[in-house]
């Protein structure tokens, strides 16, 4: 059965102008205390309130009717069901600008970070929130997405690279190139090589001049946990405002790694591997892997699941940015080379070391639809 969903206020005001019931309705995280004297007139069947704030008469009109009320623990500093992704500055609430320490003991992200580490896993309500919340931003990341008509390019790699390191300039300027290239970016959300495919794209109005300059000023605090690692992304962000949209996908399972401040929506999830298989598979465009270790060569070979086995319907471009960190250092790419002989996306890999062979690759391999070879 479809339900109609009310997530925003538009949403109901324009529903309450035209109907005079609520019948296969699922309304979700709105204060419907003001609309007590409508809705209590209203037929309510077969509706579904979540996580929905109430009067004790609204409460008792709606259960009265047959109808089904999820409330949201006051408790939890996160809203479970939440319908909309999260602000980077959403995130930082709570965060006293130049205090590098204050994130960590005042920001919502660490809040919710805190609630979840001490949380404990056989406690069936705290776990139920955590999935209601998880559901919450897949059904917000599914209607985000609807909304690009732009292929994704997925941008990998470690959360551990420098800002100082060529490699993370490197990968910047690569997202702001296929920004400007109409492709839509999307990372894990996190420090590193995913901070520096958000900040491409969030400069994706300004020159690469201009980008030079934002990674100057971030170069002076080169990890996360440097002090002032927050203070640089805020000031590039008032030196250089943007409504450049991207995409990160970060977790609260690495939760120590804050999320950075370039993507403009972040997906955020408690559960780490509905969030990696998620972004893998929203990537239709490609997926380009800079230099990373466990955590990125996790993600290629769940790529190469995907494309091997067609999970998802079809087969796209697996990029590896550095011959010799790929060949090398972690030799993942021979392997890959191996495994995908004779299937469709083995002419899909690629491997260079320069943008502009990236790119080309990207426009001149794009997604198939997957041909099942039993």
């Amino acid at each position: 059965m479809a339900f109609y969903e009310i997530e925003n206020q538009d949403q109901l005001l324009a529903y309450l102008n035209n109907h005079d019931h609520l019948v296969d309705v699922a309304i979700q995280g709105l204060d419907l205390r003001p609309f007590e004297t409508q809705l209590c007139k209203f037929a309510i069947q077969n509706a579904y309130f979540l996580g929905c704030k109430l009067t004790p008469s609204l409460a008792l009109h709606i259960q009265t009717e047959g109808s089904v009320i999820l409330p949201a623990p006051k408790e939890l500093p996160y809203h479970p069901f939440r319908g909309t992704l999260y602000h980077p500055l959403e995130l930082m609430t709570g965060y006293v600008r130049g205090k590098h320490s204050s994130f960590e003991t005042h920001s919502l992200d660490s809040k919710i970070y805190g609630h979840y580490k001490e949380s404990d896993v056989s406690n069936v309500i705290v776990t139920l929130y955590q999935r209601i919340h998880d559901h919450a931003i897949d059904d917000a990341l599914q209607s985000y997405m609807a909304d690009r008509r732009n292929l994704t390019v997925g941008m990998m790699g470690g959360h551990s690279l420098n800002r100082s390191d060529p490699r993370f300039r490197q990968v910047a300027h690569l997202a702001h190139t296929l920004h400007q290239n109409q492709y839509f970016i999307a990372s894990g959300g996190g420090p590193g090589a995913m901070e520096a495919a958000n900040l491409g794209a969030y400069m994706g109005k300004y020159s690469e001049t201009d980008l030079d300059k934002a990674l100057s000023i971030l170069e002076d605090a080169p990890t996360y946990r440097d002090n002032g690692w927050f203070e640089t992304a805020l000031q590039v962000r008032d030196q250089f405002p943007s409504e450049e949209e991207s995409l990160g996908v970060p977790t609260w399972f690495y939760g120590h790694e804050p999320s950075n401040l370039f993507a403009s929506h972040h997906a955020k999830y408690f559960a780490n591997s509905i969030r990696e298989d998620g972004l893998l598979a929203l990537s239709e465009g490609g997926i380009v892997y800079a230099p990373g270790s466990a955590g990125t060569i996790q993600e290629i070979f769940q790529d190469a699941c995907q494309n091997h086995y067609g999970t998802i319907g079809s087969v796209s471009p697996m990029i590896f940015m550095d011959c010799t960190y790929w060949t090398k250092h972690k030799p993942v790419y021979p392997l890959l080379r191996e495994l995908s002989k004779s299937r469709q996306y083995g002419k899909m890999l690629g491997i260079f070391d320069d943008n502009a062979h990236i790119l080309e690759f990207l426009k001149s391999n794009p997604m198939e639809p997957f041909k099942s070879q039993l």
